[in-house]
């Protein structure tokens, strides 16, 4: 999907005083690593099409691991009687059946009142519909402020927000409870360019420091820019559930939770059993 022609649609999004020439791939890298079902973007641009089309292209492999994965384990315990690692690294390897008890189906919505004449959000639905992705985005038209109350009631938790507005705190204070807390990640942008942003970091850390295990921090400077130069990603941590199956030493254990997870991913289980 990120061929040639992808590149030549949304490179007139491309706005370079935006700063988002590196952070649009990576945010689509990021869907791919984490994964998220609920993604709300605030300021539309060049990173849109990235995010959209990353949630599209995930959703196709998604699906196709989930048959590979079935087949695999229904194979493995029809020949062998047993998970192992034998089964562990056939293709599809390393995959978590648990992930893919669920049909992956993500929804993104994208927020924006076209205020910032500078701004290329305009353009962008032009740009996703010559891409056949306009009907994979949801816009909100409408300011930071005001578009809480117009995201869909199900729209919780969200799993991933990307934030490039001057209002992060805002976002941070408002929008805080609404990221999933079991991981679900805030990025938001050019936090480390500005006296404000800085502020604004500062507050983060209180908050880290004044409530334990709530959130980790991360910020990654660009240090070649002068401006919009950084990302601050921030992980909600409150609630979060252990994934591990393996043991010290990194021995997995194929029984209990693993092998009920795979026999249900497998049709050969059921999900209360």
């Amino acid at each position: 999907m990120f061929d040639s022609g992808f590149h030549a649609a949304v490179a007139g999004l491309r706005v370079p005083a935006a700063g988002t020439d590196v952070v649009a791939p990576l945010l689509s890298s990021l869907v791919h690593l984490a994964r998220p079902r609920r993604v709300l973007e605030v300021g539309m641009g060049y990173t849109t099409p990235f995010l959209a089309a990353a949630l599209v292209q995930v959703a196709e492999q998604a699906r196709a691991e989930a048959s590979a994965l079935a087949a695999k384990t229904a194979r493995h315990l029809d020949s062998v009687g047993e998970l192992d690692s034998d089964w562990l690294h056939a293709d599809p390897a390393l995959r978590a059946p648990g992930f893919y008890l669920d049909p992956y189906q993500p929804r993104f919505i994208a927020v924006d009142d076209l205020s910032i004449p500078d701004s290329s959000a305009g353009r962008v639905m032009d740009v996703l519909a010559s891409l056949g992705l306009a009907e994979h985005v949801q816009v909100v038209n409408a300011n930071i402020r005001e578009c809480r109350a117009l995201l869909p009631d199900d729209f919780t938790p969200i799993d991933l927000a990307w934030v490039d507005a001057w209002e992060c705190l805002y976002f941070f204070d408002h929008f805080w409870d609404m990221i999933n807390p079991d991981g679900g990640l805030l990025v938001m942008h050019y936090l480390m360019t500005y006296p404000e942003g800085e502020a604004i970091l500062d507050y983060i850390a209180k908050v880290q420091r004044r409530k334990p295990g709530e959130l980790e921090v991360l910020n990654l400077l660009e240090p070649h820019k002068m401006l919009q130069n950084s990302l601050t990603v921030i992980r909600r941590t409150s609630a979060g559930r252990a994934r591990s199956f393996a043991h010290a030493g990194g021995h997995l254990d194929f029984d209990g939770r693993l092998r009920h997870e795979a026999e249900t991913q497998a049709g050969r289980g059921t999900a209360s059993a």
